[in-house]
């Protein structure tokens, strides 16, 4: 028969046994399958459902102001986008945006090569990977290519007629990326539009 001491004594180690049990439970319960002493932080992925702007340049976007260049005897005057500074000047001047993307070139020196001659010589020269014409009517060739550093790009390059068609006045090329394409036509088109030749002597008989 068990003494009062003795019972006192057993319900201490029972009480203690559950103790430890429900201690271990709690425990497994909290930690989880896995886990580690460090407490974890979740961070859900981010989204994001601002739009990437465009990446080509905008017709609508574009102002011009006039430019004059050439020689003394022979000036000539077409619009350039604002902002593009000339590189160089002279019968051949080059103006690009500040970034460099985009290039307008003129070369005024005039050739006996009619537009249409220009246009099939030009395709033949260039020497470009991946190069691919887009079109070459009325004067104006369209084609792209890969550079090696700068990648895909564009030029369109449009010889003036002269003498009824017969010879060229002026060669207009403008560069970029295929992306590009619509800002660049406008370019093309309002130097077109805008150019002012000088006057020619129709008196003066001599061959060029």
């Amino acid at each position: 028969m068990l003494t009062p001491r003795h019972q006192a004594l057993l319900a201490t180690v029972a009480g203690m046994t559950v103790g430890v049990a429900v201690f271990g439970t709690v425990l497994a319960i909290n930690r989880g399958p896995g886990s580690d002493s460090s407490t974890a932080v979740v961070t859900p992925p981010s989204t994001s459902t601002t739009p990437a702007p465009t990446d080509g340049l905008q017709a609508n976007s574009l102002q011009f102001v006039a430019q004059t260049f050439g020689t003394a005897k022979a000036p000539v005057t077409a619009d350039v986008p604002v902002g593009w500074k000339s590189t160089q000047n002279g019968t051949r001047p080059r103006f690009a945006d500040p970034t460099g993307v985009w290039q307008l070139r003129f070369d005024s020196r005039g050739s006996k090569q009619s537009p249409d001659e220009q246009v099939t010589a030009r395709a033949a020269s260039i020497e470009e990977q991946d190069l691919k014409v887009i079109s070459r009517a009325d004067g104006t060739l369209v084609y792209t290519y890969r550079d090696q550093v700068r990648g895909p790009r564009m030029g369109l390059s449009r010889w003036i007629p002269a003498d009824g068609g017969k010879r060229s006045a002026i060669e207009i090329t403008v560069g970029g990326r295929p992306q590009d394409e619509a800002g660049l036509r406008a370019v093309l088109d309002q130097a077109t539009q805008s150019l002012q030749l000088p006057q020619v002597d129709n008196g003066d008989q001599r061959p060029n």
